[in-house]
């Protein structure tokens, strides 16, 4: 039997096969990569991975060790699953691994990385971050920005009294994570451009809703090349959708150049405000920040912190109505140290230490980030004893790290306690636990998302007593996970709110 000749195409396609079956084995030969699952012809690890990705790492590593070569296509990816290998990533070759690898996506939505999250490490990065640490989140300017927050967490507690709290709404299960996404939105809205989108019966008014699909859009269309990322030579058939981003790009820049003038008018009459945008709009000259940076930098703010503390409170919540008793030991400390003839404000927090500790507990067992962002190899390294080679993707699996009973004893329990008898950083000092991450590129707003964690957690508990709907037991709340870069609960918490306080400590008193 003859063998069918190849088109030019088959050729074409054969060769270039051929060519990465090549470079992964000159790759292995030249260097000791790390251990991991056998990757297939092309599309590498790709086929092989679970949806909830971090767990399926954690599997993997079980296997092949705390330290893997996962390939995403032609691309390697190692994958560290312990305390010892993140401090060899974070802090002892955080230099050599500090720069981002980005999507032709991210590439787009960053203008090449003019803001700081996509942005590589260097002088840009380095001028980016000083203005983030110094300027936007500084001790003086979060603590200016209080009261917004304090009045955004009171219109919360407002609205799930509204539902609760009247005849027709007691005993009525609440879904918690429709109260804690607007708040969570307008706590990030709020301070960066001095907008509240969302009103108090929950309403979206139209800009709202326009940043909303804003977001929404970027991330359908980073979806849609998600395989072509990983191989290149198949971009071919995902070609990057010029037309559309161009129009996301315009969308984006439009509703954000609107607000930037709306502030640089408002200046001229009131003077500077506290907000993020005033403060990045006066400093603009001072660190010479494009306009391009401004934009990204706001955008930042946004697709960083609009899910994050609403997927950790909510997380929180579900191990409070799991565990009564936890639940009650909290509410005793706030009712010692606040009463309930008052309602707490963020003064109170040093003095409410087992809050403190549920909300460190919440965010070693649930990070809304499990993966970090990925660091990118700029030069070849050593890790764990293993060569990761120049231009290698550098994950931090600390959802693993913060279960490893190596170090956590109980790690799979939810016991707040942990943190009275042994005070572990959670800002990126201690590697067993990495919410935020460490080393250059921790994030710098890890203090503005303590504090809103910590305060819409003391309101729900100081206001309220949470308890399963009924018919359900604790126990069988739904502990699993969505698949995606944050951890949504895969099934939103229900409960039924029982109010604690006299009625006039519900109602939100409005800023002057």
């Amino acid at each position: 039997m003859s063998v069918p000749e190849m088109g030019p195409f088959g050729v074409v396609v054969t060769g270039i096969v051929a060519i990465a079956i090549v470079y992964k084995l000159v790759q292995r030969w030249r260097f000791k990569l790390p251990p991991g699952p056998r990757p297939w012809p092309v599309v590498g690890n790709l086929l092989q991975i679970e949806p909830v990705r971090f767990r399926c790492f954690w599997d993997w590593s079980k296997k092949y060790g705390p330290i893997m070569s996962v390939w995403f296509g032609s691309t390697l990816n190692v994958v560290v699953s312990n305390t010892e290998l993140a401090k060899e990533v974070l802090k002892e070759h955080d230099q050599q691994l500090a720069d981002r690898p980005r999507s032709r996506s991210a590439e787009k939505f960053s203008r090449n990385g003019q803001d700081l999250i996509w942005a590589d490490y260097g002088p840009h990065y380095v001028k980016v971050r000083k203005v983030c640490t110094l300027e936007l989140f500084s001790p003086k300017r979060l603590e200016a920005l209080r009261p917004i927050r304090e009045d955004e967490v009171a219109a919360m507690v407002e609205s799930i009294f509204n539902d609760c709290g009247k005849q027709e709404g007691i005993g009525k299960p609440l879904v918690v994570k429709r109260y804690l996404s607007g708040v969570a939105f307008n706590n990030i809205t709020r301070p960066a451009f001095g907008k509240r989108f969302v009103n108090e019966e929950g309403k979206m008014d139209p800009q709202g809703v326009e940043f909303k699909e804003i977001v929404a859009t970027g991330l359908k269309l980073g979806a849609s090349l998600t395989m072509a990322e990983h191989i290149p030579y198949l971009r071919w058939m995902f070609p990057l959708e010029e037309g559309a981003f161009a129009k996301h790009g315009a969308r984006r820049d439009n509703v954000t150049k609107a607000i930037m003038e709306e502030h640089t008018l408002a200046r001229q009459t009131s003077g500077a405000k506290q907000h993020f945008v005033d403060a990045l709009l006066t400093l603009q000259e001072k660190y010479d920040l494009s306009e391009d940076t401004i934009i990204g930098l706001l955008w930042d703010m946004i697709t960083a912190g609009m899910d994050t503390t609403a997927i950790t409170v909510e997380w929180a919540m579900a191990e409070l109505v799991r565990n009564p008793r936890i639940q009650q030991k909290a509410q005793e400390e706030i009712d010692r140290v606040v009463g309930r003839d008052r309602v707490m404000n963020e003064t109170d927090f040093p003095h409410l230490p087992y809050l403190q500790c549920i909300t460190k507990e919440a965010l070693r067992l649930h990070p809304p980030t499990p993966l970090m962002l990925p660091h990118k190899a700029t030069q070849n390294v050593k890790i764990g004893g293993y060569d990761i080679p120049k231009g290698s993707n550098v994950h931090v699996n600390v959802w693993a790290i913060a279960r490893d009973p190596a170090v956590w004893k109980d790690p799979v329990t939810f016991r707040p306690e942990r943190f009275l008898e042994e005070d572990v950083d959670i800002k990126g000092h201690d590697y067993r636990l990495l919410p935020f991450g460490a080393g250059r590129r921790i994030c710098p707003g890890a203090q503005l998302g303590i504090n809103l964690v910590q305060s819409m957690l003391g309101h729900l508990l100081h206001h309220f007593v949470w308890a399963p709907p009924e018919g359900m037991q604790a126990e069988d709340i739904d502990l699993t996970e969505n698949p995606g870069l944050v951890t949504f609960m895969a099934k939103p918490v229900q409960a039924i709110a029982i109010p604690r306080l006299p009625d006039h400590l519900y109602k939100r008193q409005p800023l002057n």
